[in-house]
């Protein structure tokens, strides 16, 4: 598997995204002795499901990746990007798709950010994954590809979320869309 300074990873839900940032950090992982992989997480424990969730892919990612860190960030993105990037650290992001719903659809809803609270947060991110001085993958999903939303609050967070992806996308060296565990690569060497 070939690595890119910077990729982003995205598909639909449980389309391997997440195993795909997985097998990345593995092979960087494996490259060399002094090289070093952290897992920022975005996901915030909502609700048992959640907790849940969270916990399994915990205990799934441990295993599949033991030499991998976690730091949990739902909010400042960019600052943990800026933090943990390091020439012989690869940075996994995972995922962008609830970083943006924790921006968009906090548990206090007076902490929304504004339409320009949320395009500098944007902006901030894809200029950490720029600047980054080791690899960096990003996760994130496409759920743009069915009908348009019938509620005003989900069709601007597709909306939200598509400009998003097309930021980072245009921030990163590489961009892979996954179907059915499959990647297929839409900008950059396959």
């Amino acid at each position: 598997m070939n690595m890119e300074r910077s990729e982003f990873i995205l598909g639909g839900q449980k389309s391997g995204k997440s195993r795909r940032a997985e097998m990345l950090a593995s092979a960087w992982l494996n490259a060399a002795p002094d090289h070093r992989a952290v897992l920022i997480a975005t996901a915030q424990p909502w609700d048992d499901e959640m907790r849940e969730r969270i916990a399994r892919h915990q205990l799934d990612r441990a295993q599949r990746v033991p030499g991998m860190a976690t730091v949990e960030e739902p909010l400042a993105l960019g600052a943990a990007l800026r933090q943990h990037s390091a020439p012989h650290t690869l940075v996994v992001v995972d995922c962008l798709t609830l970083w943006l719903t924790n921006q968009l659809m906090p548990a206090d809803p007076t902490q929304a950010a504004s339409p320009d609270g949320l395009q500098a947060a944007c902006h901030t991110v894809c200029g950490a994954v720029e600047a980054a001085r080791g690899p960096v993958v990003l996760v994130g999903n496409e759920i743009g590809l069915g009908v348009i939303p019938m509620g005003r609050e989900v069709r601007a967070f597709v909306d939200a979320l598509g400009q998003l992806n097309q930021a980072v996308a245009a921030a990163c060296d590489r961009v892979t869309l996954m179907a059915a565990g499959l990647p297929l690569v839409l900008k950059g060497a396959a």
